[in-house]
């Protein structure tokens, strides 16, 4: 059976009175069926209400609201009295439960006003906007979705500039900050077909409006404020483009209050970091930005001086074997990226091949050759390391590889610089 909806026609009632006409337990809660609700079910983008029902002395408290697809009764989920698996007959306070909610018995039903006020300014602000983008560019809202912290609409546009974003938003404030009123209409889609809806869903039967005063008119099922100053301000936070166009996400009412205020405070907590004012704040992040750049810059030349004079060194400490020299070391206060920088140097400047190896960070072994030589240095480097059951390899003129430990690091090394030398 269909349940009367309490909150269709006054969305402001938070408390009623209902007789229960179906209960069950299920999905590890109870399922409650009433003849009439003031709950709000999950439907059209908006989630559902939360509350409590009163009934024979018991508290029950509501943490799920759905519509039934079938018959379009509105299920309320019930939290059992007390933590279980399944709520049945045995579990401790259900017999009792059951007994107090049978079919015919009378239950008071209180809805959860804050979290009501919430969704009402999240929906109402949500028509406002879509409202502003149609009046503005002729962008269509084609999806809904409010989620617990943000809301977010999908603009059926293949594109959206900051400045169309800012303007819009601008219009839908200064709707809100003339109060305008919210009126609930009822009327036939025949009706409906000649009032200029902005969106005409695909239905039959009673059709619901809701109305801002000279602004949007369009067709609906949830819950909202009776006038736009009770949205209190709307604040968009994010652009981002997604398959069915521009996705832009917001907040309304205290939750804007809430956003601006953790945005003050972060601002806040990063401009005393500079010793700037928050509105110094990009230019200051600039300036460091480029400072660190330039200081990146000099660190790497210096690094590229530091490595051509080590490969310098090892040039000349190398041992010869027929037409080619031999270099070893073992560096513990480098990484792999300088001992690969070496390496790079040495055969660049050498007919030889060279052996290093980095402490700092994961032990890393790098063996590299001038490309005229014959060896193969992914090959020998792969059979070394797996040797001490490690992974490496790459072509035949620069491979490496990592060792868990330095122990198993010098293991390796002495196993390539032996067959370097036959």
């Amino acid at each position: 059976m269909a349940t009367e909806r309490i909150y269709y026609r006054n969305p402001m009632q938070l408390e009623f009175d209902a007789k229960v006409v179906e209960v069950a337990p299920a999905r590890e809660q109870f399922a409650v069926v009433l003849d009439r609700t003031a709950f709000y079910p999950t439907s059209g983008g908006q989630v559902f209400d939360t509350g409590r029902l009163l009934f024979s002395g018991h508290r029950a408290n509501v943490i799920e609201v759905a519509e039934r697809e079938d018959d379009g009764a509105v299920v309320h989920f019930l939290a059992p009295p007390e933590a279980a698996t399944a709520p049945g007959p045995d579990v401790p306070g259900a017999s009792e439960w059951l007994k107090a909610l049978s079919v015919g018995s009378e239950v008071r039903g209180e809805i959860d006003g804050e979290r009501r006020r919430d969704h009402m300014q999240q929906h109402t602000g949500q028509h406002v906007l879509s409202a502003a983008f149609v009046r503005l560019y002729n962008f269509a809202t084609v999806s809904f979705h409010m989620g617990a912290e943000s809301c977010t609409i999908d603009l059926d546009t293949p594109s959206i500039t900051r400045e169309q974003i800012v303007e819009a938003e601008k219009l839908a404030n200064e709707v809100i900050w003339e109060d305008r009123q919210v009126e609930i209409r009822f009327c036939s889609v025949a009706e409906a077909k000649t009032l200029g809806l902005r969106k005409l869903p695909p239905r039959e039967g009673e059709m619901r409006l809701i109305e801002v005063r000279d602004f949007d008119l369009c067709a609906c099922g949830g819950t909202h404020v009776a006038r736009t100053g009770q949205i209190g301000a709307i604040q968009i936070r994010k652009s981002e483009k997604v398959r069915q166009g521009a996705r832009l996400e917001f907040v309304c009412g205290l939750r804007a209050v809430g956003a601006a205020r953790k945005d003050f405070e972060t601002l806040t907590s990063a401009a005393e970091l500079f010793s700037t004012h928050i509105h110094e704040l990009p230019a200051q992040i600039r300036k460091a930005l480029d400072e660190s750049k330039a200081a990146s810059r000099g660190r790497a030349k210096l690094l590229e001086e530091i490595a051509e004079y080590e490969a310098d060194k090892l040039s000349q400490s190398a041992e010869p074997h027929g037409d080619y020299v031999v270099a070893t070391q073992i560096y513990p206060d480098r990484d792999a990226g300088f001992i690969k920088l070496v390496a790079q140097k040495f055969t660049a400047a050498t007919k030889g091949v060279v052996l290093l190896g980095a402490l700092d960070g994961q032990p890393t072994v790098v063996l590299s050759q001038n490309p005229a030589l014959a060896f193969n240095c992914g090959a020998m480097i792969k059979d070394a390391l797996a040797a001490v059951g490690a992974r490496g390899g790459g072509p035949r003129d620069m491979a490496q590889g990592g060792t868990p430990d330095a122990a198993k690091l010098k293991v390796v090394m002495a196993d390539l610089e032996a067959k370097l030398r036959k």
